[in-house]
């Protein structure tokens, strides 16, 4: 690390720790798919928001999320369309019908198996990717957070910053696992919460589209 002008490493992961721990969309989307369907849901999201945070790192390496923060145009745009998106989720959560199996009819083990068994990890791995990728915010906070742990005479800044950007995404999987394990813990403990589990959902979607609304009204 030392040979491409990384500096502080210690600071650098207790950093990431302490950003990763604070709620935002992302921990929130992860967290969702937990309670609602198992730690195999939170795993399969997680691996959707961890794989958008790849992007950012890649994009941000090449300089182009530098040259979209620059431009007002690019970052009005593409603020917008994650907004739209965010939106576009909380409204299908908000949608969300009752599931018929997840009556009172069944027995708590049999509301646990369903709980963990269905879920589509196609779509919750995309809606979690896009969530991510679509929030130039990330970009931003690439650009302003990574550049204090890189020498700045270091001959090989690229690299420091790709290599500082994935180590940061590999850095952030114990706390993510953390908040799975947790979520579908609470989850297989709590049948009233089974049973309210719709709500659960509109709830969660009444707030990606308050992370939507922010987002759009977020200044450059």
């Amino acid at each position: 690390m030392q040979d491409l002008g990384i500096q502080n490493l210690w600071l650098f992961i207790l950093a990431g720790w302490a950003l990763n721990i604070t709620p935002g969309p992302d921990i929130f989307y992860i967290v969702t798919h937990s309670l609602k369907s198992g730690a195999r849901a939170g795993l399969v999201a997680s691996a959707g928001v961890l794989s958008g945070n790849s992007v950012h790192v890649l994009v941000a390496t090449l300089g182009l999320s530098a040259l979209i923060i620059a431009s007002a145009f690019a970052f009005t745009v593409i603020k917008w369309v994650g907004a739209a998106y965010l939106v576009y989720i909380g409204w299908q959560m908000l949608r969300a019908k009752t599931n018929p199996h997840t009556t009172a009819t069944l027995s708590d083990q049999q509301i646990n198996t369903v709980a963990t068994q269905q879920f589509d990890a196609k779509k919750i791995f995309k809606q979690g990717f896009l969530t991510n990728v679509l929030n130039p915010k990330v970009a931003l906070f690439f650009l302003a957070f990574l550049p204090q742990f890189i020498n700045p005479d270091s001959a090989h800044t690229s690299l420091a910053f790709l290599a500082l950007g994935l180590f940061f995404t590999l850095n952030s999987i114990p706390i993510v696992v953390g908040y799975v394990l947790l979520a579908a813990w609470i989850s297989q403990r709590a049948t009233a919460l089974q049973h309210g589990m719709v709500w659960l959902e509109r709830i969660a979607g009444a707030m990606f589209i308050g992370f939507g609304v922010k987002l759009a009204l977020s200044e450059k």
